[in-house]
C-alpha cells in the first residue's frame, strides 16, 4: 500500500478494491490514518481523529465481505466529517471555545444513514466558527491552508472538509451549506461540492446557523462519487419537518446522455461582470466550450434581482443566526466561566466563547430583528428574497440548468481579507442567490488555472451549475459527462 493508492481513490475505486479483495478496509484505514498524522500538520483539516472507531468499523466491513453477508453501498469507505454534524460520543465543537469540550450525544440524520451503509468516519474537519465565514480563518482552534498552495486559504465554512479531500487524507466529505460554504471551498480545492434542494436532506444533528438556509451535502472526488453520497443521505426525517420525500430514481447515478443533450443551460448576464477575475472569466469559457461539444445548447438569460442578493442574504442570515445561538450560554452544555451572578454569567460565557465574527452577527441580527428595524430591514428582506426566487422560477421556464461562477476569483492568501468583513462576504456573491431561492446547486472544477495577480501560482477554479427544484439529477447528470469529457482530454 502506499499514499499513491489513496491519491486516486474515490469512492468508486475503493468499492471495486475492497469487493475484488485487493486491499482491506482495515488497510486502506489505517493507510489514511499514517498519511494524515504525517501530512495534515502542514494543511490543518482535522479538529479531531476518531482512530479507534474508525478501524473498528473498517473491520466490521472486512468481516461482511468475509462472511459474504450483504454490504452497503459505503461498505468500508473512509470519510470526513465537518465539526457541525454529530455523531454520538465524538466531539462536535463547531470550531468554538464555546463547545470545545461538547460531545455529540446523538447522531445526526446523515451519520445515521452513512452508518447504515457501512461509512467509516476517520475524523471531523475544521470550519468557520458555527459556519460564519468564506475562509476557514473563524475557527477557534486554527487555520486550514488550501493544499495546493499553504499561504492560501481553503474556502469556508467547510473549508476543512474541502481541504481534506484534495489533500488526500478521505476518499469524500461532508459539509454545511448557508450561502456557498460547500461550493466555495470545493472551487477553491479544486474538488466536487453538492448543496442539495433545500429539504431534500435532513437538517437533524446539525448545529444550525441559519435554518431556512442551511443544507448538508457531500464534497467528492468526482460528481459520480457526490451523486452516490446524495443518493444515500436524501429523504424524508421525522425529526426534521422541513424535510421532504423526493422522487429521485435511477438517474441520479445512471444520466441518459440523450436525455442530458436535451437540457438548455442559461447564461446569465448579471453572473459575468466586470471584477471577475481574468482567471475565473477564462476558466467559465473553458467550462461552457467543453459544454457545447457534447451538444447541450445554451441560452442567455437575466436573474435582475440578484444584485439585491448579497445585502439581503446578510440580514435574513443574522437574523436566524441570533435566535439559533441564542441556546448557548455555557449553562446547559459547553463552556462555562465564573460569575457572581446570572447577567454576568451570560455575559462572561457568550463574550469569551464566542469569536469575533460570530459575535458581529449575532449583534446585526439582533439589530434587525429589534422593534422598529424589523419592517425596515428583516420584513423587506424577505420580500427582496422572494423576488429572487421568482427570477429564478420564470429562468427555469426557458432553461433547464444555470451555469455561473462558483466565486468571482480564485483561493485568496490567508489574511488577505480578514480585516475587511465586507471583502470577505463578496466571496460568496455568486452562491448566495442558490441558497435564498432553495435551488441545488454544484461545483465542478474545471482545470488548475493561473491567477492573473498570481501568475506564478497554479490554482483550482469551478463553475456552478443550478438546477430546478428538487432536479438534482439534471446537474449531476451534466456534471458526470463533463468529467468524462475533461478524463479523455
Amino acid at each position: 500500500m502506499s499514499h499513491l493508492t489513496l491519491h486516486n481513490l474515490t469512492i468508486k475505486k475503493f468499492n471495486e478494491g475492497f469487493r475484488n479483495k485487493e486491499f482491506s478496509a482495515f488497510e486502506i484505514a489505517k493507510e489514511f490514518f499514517d498519511y494524515i498524522e504525517e501530512t495534515d500538520q502542514k494543511v490543518g483539516a482535522f479538529l479531531s481523529l476518531a482512530k479507534d472507531e474508525a478501524l473498528a468499523q473498517a473491520e466490521q466491513a472486512d468481516i461482511a465481505l468475509a462472511k459474504g453477508e450483504d454490504l452497503g453501498d459505503l461498505a468500508g469507505v473512509p470519510l470526513a466529517i465537518k465539526d457541525n454534524i454529530l455523531i454520538k460520543g465524538q466531539p462536535a465543537t463547531a470550531a468554538s471555545k464555546i463547545l470545545e469540550n461538547y460531545k455529540a450525544s446523538y447522531d445526526s440524520t446523515v451519520a445515521r444513514k452513512l452508518k447504515a451503509s457501512g461509512a467509516v468516519f476517520l475524523g471531523k474537519t475544521n470550519m468557520d466558527e458555527f459556519a460564519m465565514g468564506s475562509s476557514t480563518e473563524n475557527s477557534a482552534f486554527k487555520i486550514t491552508k488550501n493544499p495546493h498552495d499553504y499561504s492560501r486559504v481553503p474556502g469556508g465554512s467547510s473549508g476543512g472538509s474541502a481541504a481534506a479531500v484534495a489533500a488526500h487524507f478521505c476518499s469524500a466529505a461532508f459539509g454545511s451549506d448557508t450561502g456557498g460554504s460547500i461550493r466555495q471551498p470545493a472551487s477553491f480545492c479544486g474538488v466536487v461540492g453538492l448543496k442539495p434542494t433545500y429539504g431534500a436532506v435532513s437538517r437533524h444533528g446539525l448545529i444550525a446557523m441559519a435554518s431556512s438556509l442551511d443544507q448538508i451535502g457531500p464534497i467528492a472526488k468526482t460528481v459520480e462519487d457526490a451523486a452516490l453520497l446524495f443518493k444515500i443521505i436524501n429523504g424524508v426525517d421525522g425529526y426534521d419537518s422541513t424535510a421532504v420525500k423526493a422522487n429521485y430514481g435511477d438517474e441520479l447515478l445512471n444520466p441518459q446522455f440523450e436525455q442530458i443533450k436535451k437540457l438548455k443551460i442559461g447564461l446569465p448576464e448579471e453572473y459575468f461582470v466586470r471584477g471577475l477575475d481574468p482567471a475565473v472569466f477564462k476558466a467559465m469559457e473553458k467550462a461552457i466550450a467543453g459544454l457545447k461539444s457534447l451538444g447541450i445548447e445554451f441560452k442567455e438569460i437575466s436573474l435582475p434581482n440578484t444584485k439585491y442578493a448579497l445585502s439581503c442574504y446578510y440580514i435574513i442570515m443574522p437574523a436566524e443566526v441570533s435566535a439559533n445561538l441564542a441556546r448557548f450560554d455555557g449553562i446547559r452544555y459547553g463552556w462555562r466561566s465564573d460569575a457572581e451572578n446570572l447577567f454576568e454569567l451570560y455575559k462572561k460565557n457568550r463574550g469569551n466563547g464566542f469569536g469575533k465574527e460570530v459575535q458581529r452577527r449575532i449583534i446585526l441580527g439582533t439589530f434587525v430583528l429589534s422593534a422598529g428595524y424589523y419592517d425596515a430591514y428583516y420584513s423587506k428582506a424577505q420580500k427582496v428574497r422572494r423576488l429572487i426566487k421568482e427570477d429564478f422560477d420564470r429562468a427555469f421556464q426557458k432553461v433547464d440548468v444555470i451555469l455561473t461562477p462558483v466565486a468571482p476569483t480564485p483561493a485568496f492568501k490567508i489574511g488577505e481579507k480578514a480585516g475587511d468583513p465586507l471583502a470577505m462576504y463578496l466571496s460568496d456573491i455568486f452562491t448566495i442567490p442558490a441558497n435564498l431561492a432553495g435551488l441545488p446547486a454544484i461545483s465542478i472544477p474545471v482545470e488548475s488555472s493561473v491567477s492573473s495577480k498570481q501568475s506564478a501560482i497554479s490554482l483550482p477554479i469551478g463553475f456552478q451549475l443550478i438546477g430546478k427544484h428538487f432536479r438534482e439529477a439534471d446537474i449531476l447528470g451534466i456534471g458526470q459527462y463533463y468529467e468524462q469529457l475533461t478524463v479523455k482530454s
